[in-house]
């Protein structure tokens, strides 16, 4: 009785020994060696150290000599020897499953630093990677834990490859979506793109193995399966920066009964105009000599051969007010043409140019301006713009 006593009380304090041993080795490790790197590192220029901190990738290390410790500790346990090491044993393993996972995440913090990561994103593999880790050490784990081979518990996985096919449906659509948008170079982060069918229209944030996250301008969030980048149809914007040019599509309606031919104390009046007078100068010239080669007389009337219009000037002039304008791009499609006359809407002229900016802001200054003289030139072309006006159309 009193050596059955004396037993377990040898075998309480053995493991009390071995576990107060344990934990002062994990504290020291974590307490001393953790804070002494730590120190290291804050001292050192480089950044990808600092990552490795910030993701706790050597707060697990501190686990390891504890482990050895307990593991050793348990040869002296006879009795459950084999099933303390198997459990330590797969607390290894999960320890280097995790220490892989962290390891995995520093680096991926330190790849989104350069600026290649924006073109080519690897979250969504590494994402991919981990889950196949887990997957594949989660079954190793359990199998060191039971003491059987993981090769079997491996090769009987095949027979269940549809029902892993259909758990895993998502993510293999999302792990495709993602090589095709790596590949093709789709979406980088950064990017504003716009996809009306799911209510996106901002930039991108994040491109992660499910879901791509974009910020709407409106600064609402709209997490994005990543596979319908591939299915949906979305608009990029990226070319519009990588062009460093916005583009500026706006008409103004011109009422048609305002436009008429321009006399030649008219022409003479406009070729006042520093930026009209060259047009004016070669425009003369050629229907000069058009009139003269068919023997036109426009004495007679203003509609024999061929003439100025009021609105052919002021379509020239809008078109030298571009060309002048400081902050549109000349070495763009620049274009001031008619639209097709609508009854409702009168006469579109459209003003079709690049800004040599894409920020917003300065984009809708730029527009704004150039619409504001149009629309005050307008007048002293003797054109009107269209309205619904009754001292305008004539409607009562």
């Amino acid at each position: 009785m009193i050596d059955d006593l004396s037993r377990q009380t040898d075998l309480v304090v053995l493991i009390a020994s071995v576990l107060g041993l344990a934990m002062v080795t994990y504290a020291v490790m974590r307490v001393w060696v953790l804070k002494l790197v730590q120190a290291f590192i804050r001292r050192t220029k480089s950044e990808w150290d600092d990552k490795f901190m910030e993701h706790r990738v050597l707060h697990l290390l501190a686990w390891f000599p504890a482990v050895l410790v307990l593991y050793r500790g348990a040869e002296y346990l006879s009795a459950y020897q084999d099933v303390v090491q198997r459990v330590l044993g797969a607390w290894v393993f999960v320890l280097v499953m995790l220490l892989i996972s962290r390891l995995l995440d520093a680096l991926l913090a330190v790849y989104e630093t350069y600026p290649v990561s924006d073109r080519r994103p690897m979250k969504g593999y590494l994402q991919m990677f981990k889950l196949f880790l887990f997957l594949v050490g989660g079954i190793v784990a359990v199998c060191l834990l039971l003491d059987t081979s993981p090769w079997g518990v491996l090769s009987g996985l095949g027979a269940l490859t549809a029902v892993l096919l259909l758990i895993f449906k998502d993510t293999i659509l999302s792990l495709v979506a993602s090589v095709q948008i790596s590949a093709n170079d789709l979406v980088r982060k950064g990017d504003w793109i716009e996809m009306p069918s799911a209510g996106v229209d901002g930039d991108v944030e994040d491109i992660a193995l499910h879901t791509v996250k974009i910020r709407n301008f409106d600064k609402t969030i709209v997490a994005l399966p990543t596979s319908r980048l591939i299915t949906d149809p979305f608009r990029n914007w990226r070319g519009m920066s990588e062009a460093g040019a916005r583009r500026m599509k706006r008409a103004v309606n011109i009422d048609q009964s305002s436009v008429r031919f321009a006399t030649e104390d008219e022409v003479m009046q406009y070729e006042a105009v520093d930026l009209l007078a060259p047009y004016i100068r070669v425009r003369r010239e050629e229907i000069a000599a058009h009139n003269e080669q068919h023997g036109v007389d426009r004495g007679k009337s203003l509609i024999n051969g061929r003439g100025m219009t009021n609105l052919g000037l002021f379509r020239a002039y809008v078109r030298a007010y571009l060309l002048a304008h400081p902050k549109v791009r000349v070495d763009l499609t620049l274009l001031v043409r008619h639209l097709s006359p609508d009854a409702s809407k009168g006469l579109p002229l459209e003003i079709y140019c690049f800004t040599k900016t894409t920020d917003w802001g300065a984009y809708e200054d730029i527009q704004a301006d150039i619409l504001d003289h149009v629309l005050a030139a307008m007048p002293e072309f003797g054109l009107r713009a269209y309205q619904r006006n009754a001292l305008a159309d004539g409607r009562v």
